[in-house]
């Protein structure tokens, strides 16, 4: 870390979900996010994050996410040819119903993103745990 800084991050869906749901461990996560030097999220988590907080929150939630986004800021990183090769390789290896990760589609590209930049995972569940990334979890 420099200066106080966290290090940069790849901010997955179930972090800002914990944060716009108020779940445990939220507190933690907006610490991290606002210390954060950086914070990066692959245009296909953006998509994922939009679905899930929509679905739940209706168009509050769109709002919200919005504003935490342009607020925080968080850096939406495109999908091109060669992130998908990396999240497909995601896949081959954590995909769920090949390895205890079970990683998911959107998983997949978070992983890309991460392993690409080697830069840890903010998240809230046990599934990046399982990988090879370095990850940054609440621990409440």
């Amino acid at each position: 870390m420099t200066e106080g800084r966290a290090p940069a991050v790849v901010v997955d869906t179930s972090a800002v979900v914990a944060v716009l749901l108020s779940e445990s461990g939220n507190d933690e996560v907006i610490d991290c996010l606002e210390s954060a030097s950086r914070r990066l999220m692959s245009a296909a988590t953006r998509v994922e994050l939009g679905i899930v907080i929509e679905a739940r929150l209706g168009s509050g939630g769109r709002d919200a996410l919005g504003r935490l986004l342009r607020d925080t800021p968080v850096d939406i990183v495109d999908v091109g040819a060669g992130a998908a090769e990396w999240a497909l390789d995601a896949w081959r290896r954590y995909g769920r119903g090949r390895h205890r990760a079970g990683l998911n589609y959107a998983d997949c590209f978070v992983y890309a993103l991460a392993e690409r930049t080697g830069l840890p995972v903010l998240c809230t569940g046990d599934d990046f745990a399982a990988t090879d990334l370095d990850v940054i979890r609440p621990t409440s």
